[in-house]
């Protein structure tokens, strides 16, 4: 009988770990300031865009469950963190080297590769967030995004009305530029900036799918060229968009600025130094 995947992965996981011990793998680079966040459940709302009985309908609430516990970056990666990937090689060029302000104008592709980066620079696996995770660490800063009552009523008139008064009301009260890590305060887990004027990419692809009539959801389309944004609102982006203001949205409102931080990722063992 073939192994399953999980025993593969598994496997190459464990080699690799000791392929760098046997060549006394060596950190060079300490870990950022994380935040460890206990496993737990809450109420989310699927993010997407959904039909029932062929008419737009609000994405379904559901309790999504945080299994293990997650380990959050407290602040977005700063210029000066994304300028060390850039030095070596590792990264596409950004104007920037502030140690106190987030990286902006990065796409989902420039997160992914600085998480590579990091993860062989201190031999400890990150990446980006889910959208589920994203949700979870920034607690009461998440806000609820459903369309009011009116975008789904069956009216065209009325749903374009609802968008375009959201869309107003989101680009009045955001503010253009980034700003200094800290200038949005800490939620309750102390975390820093969540939902401020900086999105942050997700590694959540864009679902399209159909709420059946038992409530169960049948997704018709997972597009991973097209990745979540959290903030203020979610928004739906193409992987290689590095400036929203640009274009390229391809649903919700335009965020102000893209970009991203990191999280442990503890199901792949970290490298240890034999030295």
């Amino acid at each position: 009988m073939r192994p399953s995947r999980a025993v593969d992965l598994a496997a190459v996981v464990a080699l690799a770990a000791m392929s760098a011990i046997a060549v006394g793998y060596r950190p060079s680079a300490a870990l950022p300031d994380l935040v460890e966040l206990r496993p737990g459940a809450f109420h989310y709302r699927a993010s997407g865009d959904f039909t029932r009985d062929g008419k737009p309908a609000r994405a379904p609430l559901a309790t999504a469950t945080i299994p293990r516990t997650l380990a959050v970056m407290r602040h977005q990666v700063t210029e000066a963190d994304y300028r060390r990937c850039v030095d070596a090689g590792a990264c596409e060029t950004v104007d920037g080297d502030a140690a106190d302000r987030p990286v902006v104008k990065v796409s989902w592709r420039d997160a992914h590769a600085y998480a590579s980066w990091l993860s062989q620079q201190t031999g400890t696996h990150f990446r980006l967030p889910t959208d589920e995770e994203w949700t979870f660490a920034a607690g009461s800063r998440f806000q609820d995004d459903a369309l009011p009552d009116s975008a789904y009523d069956g009216d065209p008139g009325h749903r374009a009305l609802a968008l375009y008064e959201v869309a107003a009301d989101r680009r009045a009260a955001t503010d253009k530029e980034p700003q200094p890590i800290g200038t949005f305060g800490a939620n309750e887990h102390g975390l820093v900036d969540l939902a401020g004027n900086v999105w942050e990419w997700t590694d959540s692809c864009f679902v399209r799918g159909v709420i059946e009539t038992s409530g169960a959801v049948r997704p018709t389309l997972v597009d991973c060229r097209v990745r979540v944004v959290a903030g203020r609102h979610r928004a739906y982006m193409p992987d290689f968009i590095r400036d929203a203001r640009t274009g390229g949205c391809s649903a919700g409102a335009l965020p102000s600025n893209l970009g991203f931080r990191l999280v442990r990722d503890d199901r792949w063992p970290a490298l240890r130094s034999s030295l």
